[in-house]
């Protein structure tokens, strides 16, 4: 009866430790962090390898983030559940749904590696090749493709996977695929 009561002890202990909010983290990798994975950032993060929910600024080589965050994240990697906010790196890459802004800087320009969203993508991608689920804002790069949008692409080559006929349901969308700009309103 003992171990039991010290097992359910330990559990509730467990639990509530779980879930608590720090200021600042710093970590090598997300196992070894002054703050492990499950605690929430509400203020700076910096690491070579972290991944954590927030609500901060992140700086590091490689910035994950978990259930929804908010901020902004510099990095060469930024990889998150869901993100609000700015994401500047190589490679922006969110699991569900992004809102905000995901870009870097590239040769000079204003425009990350990959922007890569499952989800909905509400905002600005600058990118050399941009994708998203769903597109509600503007995709500017050099390929742009979405499943479905409710926004502009301007680039080399722009796909709307659901524009399904070329020019027949102008002004509401231009093509499946087009050189220099597409759309779907």
């Amino acid at each position: 009866m003992k171990k039991l009561i010290a097992c359910i002890a330990t559990i509730l202990i467990s639990i509530s430790a779980m879930a608590e909010t720090r200021p600042f983290n710093l970590s090598l990798t997300p196992d070894v962090a002054i703050y492990p994975r499950t605690d929430m950032i509400e203020g700076v993060t910096l690491s070579v390898w972290g991944e954590n929910q927030q609500k901060s600024f992140a700086i590091g080589l490689a910035n994950g983030t978990a259930a929804q965050s908010y901020g902004v994240s510099l990095g060469i990697l930024n990889y998150a559940d869901n993100y609000t906010g700015l994401q500047w790196g190589l490679v922006n890459y969110t699991k569900q749904d992004s809102t905000g802004f995901a870009g870097g800087f590239i040769f000079g320009f204003l425009a990350s590696g990959v922007n890569y969203t499952v989800g909905t993508m509400k905002g600005l991608y600058t990118g050399v090749v941009n994708y998203s689920g769903n597109l509600s804002g503007l995709e500017l790069g050099i390929v742009n493709y979405t499943d479905d949008a409710y926004g502009v692409q301007i680039g080399l080559i722009n796909i709307v996977g659901r524009n399904k006929s070329w020019f027949s349901d102008l002004p509401d969308s231009l093509a499946p695929a087009m050189i220099f700009v597409n759309w779907r309103f």
